[in-house]
């Protein structure tokens, strides 16, 4: 559902991580075990929110956090984000880095825009996949998410199956066995065993 080489997000750009995979007993937040860490960057558009780029990391680092910035943003932008230590060298890749909160005190939602996607992404795998969310398979329902996302003000129905369809011939196909192939290993083992 991305079109490839499409614009990078610019001007006021918030950013933040969630974790997305429901409830799990242990630690909560950076380092839960059995969670996929999401990067959320979100155009501002005066008080509403504009367009908005997910992107699956492996951790809290600044390498992955800066190179989901490069996938993201145009060098120049503004990007407010948290205190979070992974963030700090964004100033030398070109951006210009606003800290909105410098305390880990709770008080006012700083990065209002990013915290509203991260809870309507949750809401939407809860609702529509019934929480069920692959861990393997996230970096697709993101891409869905996103899509949908960025053109929820559209008028136009068709011309979004249109430019669906646009993007699909665009791109390589996706076999099956290529979607299901670790399904099949695991479902495999459980017989032999």
């Amino acid at each position: 559902m991305i079109r490839p080489g499409r614009d990078r997000l610019s001007g006021l750009v918030e950013v933040d991580e969630t974790y997305i995979g429901g409830e799990k007993p242990g630690k909560r937040g950076r380092g839960a075990w059995g969670k996929s860490l999401v990067v959320i960057a979100a155009e501002k558009d005066g008080e509403r929110i504009g367009r908005i780029r997910l992107v699956r990391v492996p951790d809290a680092s600044a390498e992955s956090l800066e190179e989901a910035a490069r996938q993201s943003i145009v060098p120049g932008s503004v990007i407010s984000t948290d205190d979070w230590k992974g963030y700090n060298k964004l100033s030398s890749l070109g951006y210009a880095h606003k800290v909105v909160r410098k305390t880990a005190e709770v008080g006012d939602n700083l990065l209002p825009h990013c915290h509203r996607v991260a809870s309507l992404l949750k809401r939407w795998i809860l609702g529509t996949h019934q929480g069920a969310v692959s861990h393997d398979h996230l970096d697709y329902y993101l891409d869905e998410y996103t899509f949908r996302f960025n053109r929820r003000t559209s008028r136009s129905r068709g011309k979004l199956f249109y430019r669906l369809v646009q993007q699909a011939v665009a791109i390589e196909p996706t076999p099956y066995k290529t979607m299901v192939k670790k399904a099949k290993k695991i479902n495999s083992l459980k017989h032999k065993i």
